[in-house]
């Protein structure tokens, strides 16, 4: 078996890369890929010499240093392939809350008092999340990652100008809807990319880097939303959304390179069969499956992970709960902070600060100790490492959030000085961080031939919450009030606490039982 670094093949069957989604295995019955971790992958790369290749028709990496392997690229290109990633995942998530402070104005342009609808004109955006998805993880396997960010880039750009252009709300709300669809294209790709080419030991600081944009975004939204459609009205919004969009289209399409190992592959084999003149060739990734099967098969994958998988629905549910109590809590901050503390409707943006505070210390926290948790334990325990390494991080955030929610809830209720909610939201921000962070390297460790497709099914699980709970935020809390109605978030935050433990106690067992055993 081979990983990351090198992929040797034999003429009976064919090794498979770690860093890709694609398996091909002419014969099943050597090895079957689908029950291995990234962990036992790993380990056993390193004992695995290089075979010659006795198929000379076979187009494999030119050895464990072919510069060519996204594994083997240098740093500064691995920097900017990430960089520009991150720089795609802050936006996306930006759009996503930016018209929230604006959404009185927008209700008033369109004649509308309905309170459910002006906050679906929000949380609409993320459906885009949850559909999305589906269809750009089977697509990447097929086509590779970059092109899929240049394609979706262009129709979040395309979608944004739509929603600045609107005559009515319905159809902001359908252009919403297909610019959240272009824009959840590195909600679902960006993790397999780091996974491309990110070795084990180094990829929690690099997950930590792009895990920030989906964080921070929704709360430095609101802070230049909130002031820019006081000064120029709410559909600048979307304007200075288009222009951000127009300038990240332009650097990913000069600077964004393919990280997919199967693409990469299967671009070399053409260059060859042209340059040799041989149609024999074919890449050692090649399933032997058609472009309409491996669709096929590959647009149920998320799904089927997510509910047939034990391990990935429940750790995808923990980290989607958490993720819809930051929108939720979004819904109450008006009626919080201008209703109750005063706040012109402009500065009522600048609460939202403390959710992005506290998710940079969540960052520190997890750069800092994650890597090193790792090597520790895998040291300490002897063996190769394991995926529940990642989850002792995970306690931490498990008790920051309850701890949030109380503090926020009762503080604002009682009335107490506007500075103490604000820390609230703090400790939940950083909670948030925290989990989301472990959960999904956690998932990419634990099913890093799936990277792409395990990212996309979290992604579907977080995206329905964050759009729906909120549609809910009125209701419960007119009923139960601020102090109660947030409690409530807080006894379910508590209720999950055990989860972590859980699988730091029986995740290995779990994954390696009959029922995670789910063929892909």
């Amino acid at each position: 078996m081979a990983t990351g670094k090198e992929l040797p093949s034999t003429a009976s069957s064919t090794s498979v890369s770690t860093t890709g989604e694609s398996r091909p295995n002419h014969d099943s019955s050597q090895y079957d890929v689908e029950k291995q971790s990234v962990y036992e992958n790993d380990a056993s790369s390193a004992a695995v010499a290089t075979e010659p290749c006795k198929d000379p028709n076979i187009v494999d990496w030119g050895g464990p240093n072919d510069p060519e392997n996204p594994m083997n690229w240098s740093t500064v290109k691995k920097v900017t392939a990430i960089g520009n990633v991150s720089l795609i995942t802050l936006l996306s998530p930006l759009a996503s809350t930016m018209i929230s402070p604006a959404t009185a104005d927008i209700m008033a342009t369109f004649h509308s008092t309905d309170e459910t609808l002006g906050a679906f004109v929000t949380s609409v955006y993320l459906l885009g999340y949850a559909f999305g998805p589906l269809v750009i993880a089977p697509l990447s396997e097929i086509f590779g990652r970059a092109i899929l960010y240049n394609v979706c880039n262009f129709i979040f750009l395309i979608f944004s100008i739509a929603c600045a252009l609107s005559n009515n709300l319905s159809a902001l709300i359908v252009f919403r809807l297909l610019a959240g669809i272009g824009a959840s294209c590195p909600m679902t790709l960006g993790a397999g990319t780091i996974a491309d080419m990110i070795p084990l030991e180094k990829r929690g600081l690099a997950m930590a880097g792009y895990i920030m944009g989906p964080l921070v975004g929704p709360t430095i939204g609101p802070l230049a939303g909130g002031y820019l459609a006081q000064a120029k009205g709410w559909r600048w919004i979307f304007w200075l959304l288009s222009i951000l969009a127009g300038f990240v289209f332009v650097v990913t399409l000069l600077f964004v390179r393919e990280s997919y190992a199967y693409v990469i592959l299967k671009q070399k084999t053409e260059r060859l069969r042209r340059e040799t003149g041989n149609p024999n060739l074919r890449s050692a990734l090649d399933t032997g499956s058609g472009s309409k099967v491996l669709f096929e098969t590959s647009i149920v994958r998320p799904i089927k992970m997510l509910f047939l998988s034990p391990i990935v629905f429940l750790i995808s549910l923990y980290a989607a709960t958490v993720y819809g109590y930051l929108y939720l809590m979004f819904t109450t901050f008006p009626r919080v902070f201008e209703g109750q503390y005063g706040f012109a409707s402009g500065s009522v943006g600048l609460t939202y600060l403390g959710v992005g505070i506290g998710a940079f210390f969540g960052l520190v926290f997890c750069g800092a100790i994650s890597d090193r948790l790792v090597k520790s334990l895998t040291k300490r325990n002897g063996g190769p490492p394991k995926p529940e390494y990642r989850l002792p991080v995970m306690f931490v955030g498990a008790l920051l959030v309850p701890v949030g929610l109380f503090l926020y809830g009762w503080s604002a209720d009682k009335k107490v000085h506007w500075v103490v909610p604000i820390i609230g939201t703090a400790f939940l921000g950083a909670g948030m961080f925290i989990i989301t962070m472990a959960a999904l390297t956690y998932l990419v460790d634990a099913y890093t031939t799936y990277a792409a497709s395990a990212s996309a099914a979290a992604t579907v699980f977080r995206s329905l919450l964050g759009a729906l709970l909120p549609l809910a935020g009125d209701s419960m809390y007119n009923s139960f009030g601020l102090g109660w109605g947030t409690s409530l978030l807080g006894f379910i935050a508590v209720a999950f606490i055990p989860v972590p433990l859980i699988f730091w106690k029986f995740g290995e067992r779990i994954r390696q039982s009959k029922l995670s055993k789910v063929k892909f």
